[in-house]
């Protein structure tokens, strides 16, 4: 893994080459809320980032993938057209070395755990101070990873204890919490009854889960689901 910068930066201690550096960078923001883009847009302007460009919906992105060249892609995982995680994946498709910061209000164990596992560069709460940014930009510019202070807070707590769920489990244990059948789950994300019951028995392994209530009861306590999973049937 990359090596993981928690410190503070002094951008004041950049010499000349590395602030001419930084002038040249090529940045996209991608976020459906005007505020959040403006205000990205106005204080990289003023940390001498000239070359922002902002897009308010994921397929506008998409569209400049074959035609244009980034730096670095500033991501909002909850964007309205386009799944933010189906975004990583195709911004890697076109660009297989892109530099991707995520900036969203989701702190979720589990969605932290995907983005990890979509090998993003760094990780910003929306809750986090707008100087975040420039130590996340320097920090991915050297081939290093950044998480805000709110996400290394989470990692901490839960990082070195947990096995967590992979991403297909959190799917199997999703549909068990809105009281799905070994075969309604299986039909739903066209994999066999047996490759389902293997996922469960890795998931009571994961959480130490006695029975499904337990289960589910801890899931929601780590972040990996919430209450809004319970309303839900197989045809949703």
């Amino acid at each position: 893994m990359s090596e993981i910068i928690h410190a503070p930066l002094n951008f004041a201690c950049m010499n000349d080459i590395y602030k001419y550096l930084l002038e040249d960078l090529r940045i996209a923001i991608t976020d459906d809320h005007d505020l959040v883009l403006e205000g990205f847009k106005r204080f990289l302007e003023k940390k001498n980032i000239r070359h922002v460009e902002t897009f308010t919906t994921a397929q506008q992105l998409i569209n400049t993938l074959t035609s244009r060249d980034f730096d670095i892609y500033i991501i909002d995982i909850g964007m309205p057209d386009i799944d933010g995680f189906t975004l990583i994946d195709i911004v890697r498709e076109h660009k297989p070395d892109a530099k991707i910061i995520v900036n969203t209000i989701h702190q979720e164990v589990w969605i932290i755990r995907r983005m990890l596992d979509k090998k993003v560069n760094a990780i910003l709460s929306k809750s986090t101070d707008f100087s975040k940014i420039t130590e996340a930009i320097e920090a991915v510019i050297n081939g290093k990873q950044y998480f805000c202070p709110e996400v290394r807070k989470k990692l901490n707590r839960h990082r070195l204890t947990l096995d967590h769920p992979s991403e297909r489990e959190i799917e199997v244990l999703r549909a068990m919490a809105r009281g799905w059948t070994s075969k309604e789950i299986a039909a739903h994300l066209f994999i066999s009854e047996n490759t389902v019951e293997t996922h469960r028995k890795k998931l009571f392994l994961k959480l130490n889960a006695r029975n499904i209530a337990d289960l589910i009861v801890k899931a929601i306590a780590r972040g990996y689901i919430n209450a809004s999973e319970f309303d839900k049937n197989p045809e949703a």
